[in-house]
């Protein structure tokens, strides 16, 4: 089993294996469900990852699929690591669970932003004022605990097997100030500084090159170590995000993805771009109240 595998990621595992079993038992959802005394439904949200299965749940289903022994033992060991609690638990109410938990057992991170630096690279202070600005309806505190996950999650970046970014941003997010002059000149500065480790690639979509591949918005595709777990793609909304595995979804994505990079200019030129503007940032060219004609 690999290390990264977050209880997320083992309860998605789990769930896979699960329905593989129950699909060569030749037995129905309906059918297991009318065994355990439960619902269909609790059935199919089991084998879908998104509820963690007890280990005596575990334990019954695989006794009806016939399944016993050494097999047993381990699918049932995994049921119990994956009704463990992650860091990111505490912080449930102020983001997306799923997501962290995947993205924390994620081998590799492709990821498109229209609009602002994904969490994995912003600094406290560009973390704060855009949470600040996206959500002024959040109090003090919550604003603190979103900008403590972000940071937390960072780690990602530098740990012992650390996980493989890409990132292709819309000229966009570099030209708008958010937090102002200061705050803004701090983040690109930390753009610059991240690119340097071997396992970040950064890019920059710009406004020259016009419609493209990516209009449709911002998205994340997650790749994972262990064959069995497939890839994930994270659409994000205002509302928080939807999560899209099916293959011919996966196929679209990196589609779009290759098509996004491949308009991009290069590593090297985005980050010296970035670097510039860090001296003569775009905000500049026009001062706030300054007319567009």
């Amino acid at each position: 089993m690999s290390e990264r595998r977050s209880p997320t990621i083992r309860r998605r595992r789990l769930g896979a294996e699960l329905r593989r079993q129950r699909e060569a038992a030749g037995i129905t959802i309906e059918a297991v469900a009318e065994q355990l005394e439960c619902s269909a439904s609790k059935i199919s949200r089991i084998e879908t990852g998104h509820t963690s299965a007890t280990p005596r749940d575990v334990r019954d289903m695989l006794r009806i699929y016939g399944v016993v022994g050494v097999e047993s033992d381990e699918l049932v060991q995994i049921a119990r690591e994956a009704r463990q609690k992650g860091w990111w638990h505490p912080y449930s109410t102020v983001l997306v669970g799923a997501y962290v938990g995947l993205e924390a057992a994620a081998s590799s991170i492709r990821a498109y932003e229209q609009q602002v630096v994904p969490g994995l690279l912003e600094t406290e202070e560009y973390a704060s004022a855009m949470i600040r600005a996206a959500r002024p309806d959040f109090t003090p505190e919550q604003v603190q605990q979103r900008v403590r996950v972000r940071l937390g999650r960072q780690s990602l970046l530098t740990q012992e097997d650390p996980v493989d970014l890409w990132v292709v941003l819309d000229e966009a997010v570099v030209s708008r100030p958010v937090g102002g002059d200061a705050v803004m000149r701090g983040q690109l500065k930390r753009l610059v500084e991240v690119a340097e480790l071997p396992n970040v690639t950064l890019q920059i979509l710009p406004f020259e090159v016009g419609a493209h591949a990516g209009m449709d918005g911002t998205f994340t595709i997650l790749s994972f170590p262990e064959p069995g777990d497939p890839d994930v793609v994270y659409a994000e909304n205002a509302t928080g995000g939807l999560f899209l595995e099916k293959s011919d979804e996966l196929q679209k994505y990196s589609f779009i993805f290759d098509h996004i990079r491949a308009a991009a200019i290069r590593p090297e030129e985005s980050i010296a771009h970035i670097a510039k503007l860090v001296e003569e940032p775009l905000w500049k060219w026009r001062p706030r109240g300054s007319p567009w004609t």
